[in-house]
């Protein structure tokens, strides 16, 4: 689901959608976003309740890492199809989806110019790339609530741990939400998307 054709050289932002949910999900932030930015959501690839998921839930927080891995290998063979090799590519994704943001970042390191991780998480064991991802340092955005009832206190920690370490994190805890996004949060992401991209 496209926000609009793409223009060339237009920046991308593709939108991952969390467990359960589809691409129409996150697609209405995009009026909230840099409109300089072409949007893209992308569904899933396996049904989970009344939508989709990235892969099963087998402990919310500690994702298998082979079938994270097989998740992330799917996205980026659909950029290789549809997206040109020289267009600026940022991610968001929310729970789910944040954690696929992590993970694409870890296998590509230098792909992406940008993160932004909404309640999400990351793979608890090591990536062949992560010392290239921690060498390239992309900008990443890591917002989550402080009451969130779904994703672990120590989910959370570790994914802020691994992002100060291997990104240039900009970090941020919202007080009272739960597993959800604010109007606060996104206006956050959108002055974090544009001091982001190129140029």
């Amino acid at each position: 689901m496209w926000s609009r054709d793409p223009a060339p050289g237009d920046p991308l932002l593709v939108l991952l959608h969390g467990y359960g949910s589809n691409e129409a999900d996150l697609m209405t932030l995009a009026p909230e976003l840099p409109t300089s930015m072409t949007t893209v959501a992308l569904r899933a690839p396996l049904p989970a309740q009344a939508g989709f998921a990235w892969m099963p839930i087998v402990d919310p927080g500690f994702p298998d890492p082979a079938q994270a891995q097989a998740a992330a290998s799917t996205i980026l063979a659909w950029l290789d199809e549809h997206v040109d090799a020289s267009t600026p590519v940022a991610l968001l994704g929310f729970s789910q989806g944040g954690l696929m943001v992590t993970e694409l970042l870890r296998t590509a390191p230098t792909r992406f110019v940008a993160g932004v991780v909404l309640s999400g998480f990351v793979v608890d064991a090591a990536r062949p790339d992560d010392a290239a991802l921690a060498h390239a340092a992309p900008p990443v955005f890591f917002g989550r609530g402080t009451l969130d009832p779904v994703i672990d206190t120590a989910a959370f920690e570790r994914a802020r741990t691994f992002l100060a370490a291997h990104t240039t994190l900009t970090d941020r805890a919202y007080p009272g939400l739960g597993h959800g996004i604010t109007m606060d949060e996104i206006a956050d992401v959108s002055r974090f998307l544009e001091s982001s991209l190129p140029g």
